[in-house]
């Protein structure tokens, strides 16, 4: 009987020992949650809805995109971070996880995930209500600054949440061209602030041209220029701002991350599946139309560029005056 008891024992744990890796081997055997930090229809829903169609194809497998909002993004990367480490939650990371230490938001930093890939980089364009902007005479990036000198402070301008990436475009902007504007923040993402604008609540935007554009299409909104060394495809008739003799070059990053802990061979198995689903024609083509870039590093080089923008943001970030210069250092 102890034999038997002993055997029984052995086998259960010999079996408790492999069953991780066949497993892994398996992986996956059923759906995906993909979770997004930010709101539906904004520019990182549209990349992440539109990669995880691609990714579906890889892995076989449906993909359910879970935005979990609030918080400037916290409460969506948190989550990410938090997650079974089993490979059936991944999730988009975005420039904002650089922001949360240096703000005090979260104690959450690149090193708490797994990068999988980086997907999309997406320049900030300067977006303003057209109505708004034939009654005051603003037809260009330059007429607009004019403007805003003439009336400082009295601009209001839509990013998304408090210190995210948008909101320091909006800093950008001050800057580079001298003027003063108010910056209203919104924190489930781009997306609330572009209706706003729309619906002339604000004046204006300093989201990316993907987000924007449905609304300029529409005729409700107005592009005066893009913060990128090139114009945008899908706007070609925009200026740059470097076109029209303002220096400001911005963009965000969306990339794929898991918690910490998941097994080796389930990292692999993603992380081919991603460099697979980069590559995907309708991938290609929905990216296209929504005027998104993509802008692809695999695993490894993705991290190199998160550890360095854990350096680079913060110093952005003191340059607009959201934390002291002696914080991002």
């Amino acid at each position: 009987m102890k034999k038997i008891l002993a055997l029984t024992l052995a086998l259960m744990l010999a079996m408790a020992v492999m069953a991780p890796a066949a497993f892994a081997a398996d992986y996956p055997t059923k759906g995906i949650t993909a979770i997004n930090p930010w709101g539906a229809g904004g520019g990182t829903d549209n990349c992440l809805r539109a990669f995880c169609a691609a990714l579906e194809k890889q892995l076989g497998q449906t993909i359910t995109v879970d935005n979990q909002t609030g918080a400037g993004g916290v409460i969506g990367h948190e989550a990410i971070a938090d997650a079974e480490p089993d490979g059936y939650t991944i999730g988009m990371i975005t420039w904002e996880l650089a922001s949360y230490g240096p703000l005090d938001m979260s104690e959450y930093t690149w090193e708490n995930y797994i990068p999988l890939c980086r997907v999309n980089t997406d320049a900030a364009a300067i977006t303003v209500n057209t109505k708004w902007a034939a009654d005051n005479g603003i037809t260009d990036l330059a007429s607009f600054i004019d403007y805003c000198k003439a009336h400082p402070g009295e601009v209001t301008m839509g990013g998304s949440s408090s210190g995210s990436v948008w909101h320091v475009a909006g800093g950008y902007l001050m800057n580079a061209a001298d003027i003063d504007i108010k910056m209203i923040a919104y924190s489930d993402g781009a997306a609330a602030a572009v209706k706003a604008a729309a619906q002339n609540e604000i004046q204006g935007v300093t989201v990316s041209a993907a987000e924007a554009r449905s609304f300029v299409e529409s005729g409700d909104l107005t592009m005066l220029g893009i913060m990128d060394t090139v114009r945008n495809d899908v706007f070609p008739d925009v200026p740059t701002c470097q076109e029209q003799g303002f220096d400001i070059f911005y963009a965000t990053q969306r990339g794929m991350a898991l918690p910490l802990g998941v097994d080796d061979e389930i990292v692999a198995t993603l992380e081919k599946a991603c460099a697979a689903a980069i590559e995907d024609p309708d991938f290609v083509a929905a990216m296209a139309a929504l005027g998104q870039k993509i802008d692809y590093l695999d695993g490894k080089d993705y991290g190199e560029y998160l550890a360095q923008a854990a350096i680079d943001v913060p110093a952005a970030m003191a340059v607009v005056g959201l934390i002291d210069a002696e914080e991002a250092a």
